[in-house]
């Protein structure tokens, strides 16, 4: 198979991705789904170094919803796990890529010790650049713009702010991702093609993506075939062709 031409100076500055499809994966393998959980740590390695490979700036991972909470307890504490354990192993790993650690959403959700360590190693990586890796976690989009308009309600209840003043830069200001550009490239795994309410307000102009392959099985290929497709469109942001060239 030919390999997909890159081209490096058109690569997305920030990638989303909705790791779907690892309960799916292990279950049609006769495993329970933690088992694809387990799994999937492997593509998360995979893509993140790749993404250092190719110059993307910014990676984010939609690793656990806040409808996620809705699921056995026995998989969420598995989940968890998972992730602290991941990270413990990477960490070497990030200092020597220089991996910056970010996590959005409702951090105060998640149990006591893993809040503690996540910001610990939020902590370790803070001063990298190469690439920011944010996590989100117990992270719903309607909640995330829901909590915007409470506060900026209550700043203008306040007189801190007036409402003539209010813009999409306000908005965009009081998000989890306050400090991260819009997303250039969303992809979702799995062959599921909904956003499942996430980052509603970033992505609004992003290239949406959606490959069958489950996120387990994801590789640099599928990643390479994603940004091929992003780099075959025309992003004109309510422009026309001709008003581009």
């Amino acid at each position: 198979m030919t390999e997909l031409y890159i081209d490096k100076s058109n690569i997305p500055k920030h990638i989303a991705i909705i790791m779907d499809g690892n309960g799916r994966w292990a279950k049609r393998q006769g495993f329970k789904r933690v088992f694809g959980h387990q799994h999937g740590t492997s593509s998360v390695n995979r893509v993140v170094e790749e993404c250092i490979n190719l110059g993307v700036k910014h990676l984010t991972l939609f690793a656990f919803s806040t409808e996620n909470w809705q699921r056995p307890k026995y998989e969420i504490n598995s989940l968890m796990k998972i992730l602290i354990s991941s990270l413990k192993k990477e960490l070497d790993n990030m200092h020597q890529q220089g991996i910056k650690l970010s996590a959005i959403g409702n951090i105060d959700r998640l149990p006591e010790h893993v809040r503690k360590e996540l910001n610990e190693y939020i902590e370790l990586t803070k001063g990298y650049s190469n690439l920011k890796l944010t996590l989100a976690l117990s992270y719903g989009s309607r909640e995330e713009i829901l909590n915007v308009v409470k506060r900026i309600a209550q700043k203008v209840k306040d007189d801190k702010i007036s409402v003539s003043n209010i813009d999409h830069n306000t908005i965009t200001e009081h998000l989890y991702t306050y400090d991260l550009p819009d997303v250039d490239l969303l992809i979702r795994t799995s062959g599921e093609q909904r956003i499942s309410n996430f980052m509603l307000w970033q992505i609004a102009y992003a290239e949406l993506y959606f490959c069958d392959v489950m996120w387990p099985d994801f590789t640099e290929k599928h990643l390479h075939e994603a940004i091929h497709n992003f780099q075959k469109r025309e992003r004109r942001f309510g422009k026309t062709s001709d008003q581009l060239l």
